[in-house]
């Protein structure tokens, strides 16, 4: 698979290392989650070793897991008659910067890099905790972290970060008791606005399709899917 936008998840939000087995590569993601942790193809199906990618996994002290993306069907068939399971099926969402809101109401979001310890702490109270915030400093490519406000208090970050042009926003969370107050809009807004600083033309992001508040509002600030992948793992018995 060589679409641009999986070589720019793959910069900014980075496994902790990768190797070849098998025809895929396999990430080590130390506790960080599927998306640095899962196999995915590089070489054509037909000359690949489903059983050495499992194995290169489980040296790693990894459950295996696969990354399915766009024309892999076969891949996708051949795990599912291994009892792979499907889960967390996404959509990466894009857009012109330019389209996209950059003013942001004062004393709501500012960028800033290293992470502020209110930024952590609020990653960590909503689930982005010591082994995702751990990928943020891998990512060797521009980067910020965005703290957002509101009720003069912290009350959201995110982490956005730049390859090729193309930013990418990752870990977005707001405190459930500031939700539905604009607070991610206005958290989306300063990493436009940052990015665009940065030279970037275009921002991206990742969500779940279970995540319908959050597609809904990415869709209304003017973001399109363009791209859809899902995951297989052992079922779990």
């Amino acid at each position: 698979m060589s679409d641009p936008l999986f070589e720019v998840i793959d910069a900014t939000w980075p496994a902790a290392s990768v190797r070849q087995a098998g025809g895929f590569l396999i990430r080590e993601g130390r506790g960080g989650g599927s998306r640095v942790s899962a196999a995915s193809l590089i070489e054509r199906f037909e000359t690949a070793d489903i059983a050495a990618a499992i194995a290169a996994q489980r040296d790693l002290g990894q459950d295996p897991k696969f990354m399915l993306r766009p024309g892999e069907d076969a891949l996708d068939a051949a795990l599912a008659d291994r009892g792979f399971e499907a889960f967390d099926p996404v959509v990466i969402l894009t857009a012109d910067l330019a389209a996209l809101p950059r003013e942001v109401p004062p004393v709501t979001a500012f960028a800033h890099w290293p992470p502020l310890a209110i930024a952590r702490e609020i990653w960590a109270e909503n689930g982005i905790g010591p082994a995702r915030q751990a990928i943020l400093e891998r990512a060797n490519t521009p980067k910020a972290t965005v703290l957002g406000r509101s009720r003069d208090r912290a009350a959201g970050a995110a982490f956005v970060a730049i390859h090729s042009r193309t930013a990418m926003l990752h870990a977005l969370v707001v405190a459930p008791e500031f939700r539905r107050l604009g607070l991610a809009r206005a958290i989306l807004a300063e990493a436009c606005r940052w990015a665009a600083n940065e030279g970037a033309e275009r921002m991206s992001l990742v969500v779940t399709r279970a995540n319908t508040a959050a597609l809904a509002l990415y869709r209304d600030l003017g973001m399109q899917p363009v791209c859809a992948y899902h995951y297989r793992r052992e079922a779990r018995r």
